[in-house]
């Protein structure tokens, strides 16, 4: 895997006040970027089938800035409510707002990362960076420029003429996080993006994200299995209970300084504590579901 460039060490406890790569201040912001109200998904809702509640009275606000993390048990709608976001999914009830506006459709100010790559075989790395600009008429010429720009800045430089089949599943993924990216979206939907990984790519891929990030600290919704990736990466942590008809539990801020590096911030005390108290609420909710899977009592 290619080895991710770092400007300089730097301490998980020291916050710099706006020098490259650190965590410029947030702007005031009134309007969430993106909003649940009472949120309600259903399935087969169609005449002569049953209807399956997978998600019900959701209500989240994300704020401009904010970096929130999703966890909960497998199969509690923990994507549906990206899906809803995003305008793939339209609710039985309730609703969903991007910086205000209404979801009605696909929601032009999302990007949307999610855990299997959807790089086409047939083009290089650069090629399909620059893919994502077509939509928007950016010359050819222009596009592969930036295009170039973007793997540069996830540390693939050297590997723009390289096909999906020639890349490690860590290297695929950075050329994925790049055509998110290079559209600017202001709100990124991220659906286990590291889910396949090795722990140590993990890690790696978790930093990069973070030092991107940084840069303008767009609005993130992230889903993950991984409770101790959601508390090392996010502002805040929501817990979903076990399905169906799936809620939010629980919301935990999580107050650890920034900037962050995944392996150095798991050291921290205070990181273990907010690890025993989410852990506290995700518990049961895992327990709930692996004994429905198993066929015991709810």
């Amino acid at each position: 895997m290619q080895a991710r460039l770092r400007a300089a060490p730097r301490s998980a406890n020291v916050r710099p006040l706006a020098s490259p790569g650190t965590m410029p201040s947030a702007p005031a912001t009134t309007e969430p970027a993106v909003r649940l109200e009472r949120a309600t998904v259903a399935f087969g809702a169609g005449a002569g089938a049953a209807r399956y509640v997978a998600v019900e009275g959701a209500d989240l606000a994300v704020g401009a800035n904010e970096f929130v993390a999703i966890v909960g048990p497998t199969g509690c709608g923990k994507s549906t409510l990206l899906n809803v976001v995003a305008g793939l999914l339209k609710p039985a009830a309730g609703a969903a707002f991007v910086q205000g506006a209404r979801v009605e459709g696909v929601s032009a100010p999302c990007g949307y990362l999610f855990q299997q790559d959807a790089l086409m075989p047939w083009k290089t790395a650069r090629d399909n960076v620059a893919v994502a600009l077509e939509p928007r008429g950016v010359p050819r010429g222009e596009a592969l420029q930036r295009a170039q720009a973007w793997l540069t800045k996830v540390g693939l430089a050297a590997f723009g003429d390289r096909y999906p089949h020639q890349l490690s599943g860590g290297q695929r993924k950075r050329v994925a996080l790049a055509q998110m990216l290079i559209r600017d979206p202001k709100i990124l939907l991220m659906d286990e993006p590291f889910g396949p990984l090795d722990a140590q790519t993990r890690a790696l891929m978790g930093d990069l994200l973070l030092d991107l990030w940084s840069a303008d600290r767009k609005a993130v919704l992230f889903v993950t299995h991984d409770l101790e990736e959601a508390i090392a990466l996010a502002d805040r942590v929501v817990v979903m209970s076990a399905g169906p008809a799936a809620r939010i539990v629980a919301q935990h801020t999580i107050d650890l300084p920034r900037p962050r590096e995944i392996n150095e911030i798991r050291l921290d005390p205070k990181f273990h504590a907010l690890q025993r108290a989410i852990w506290n609420d995700l518990r049961e909710e895992v327990l709930k579901t692996y004994q429905a899977q198993a066929g015991g009592p709810a």
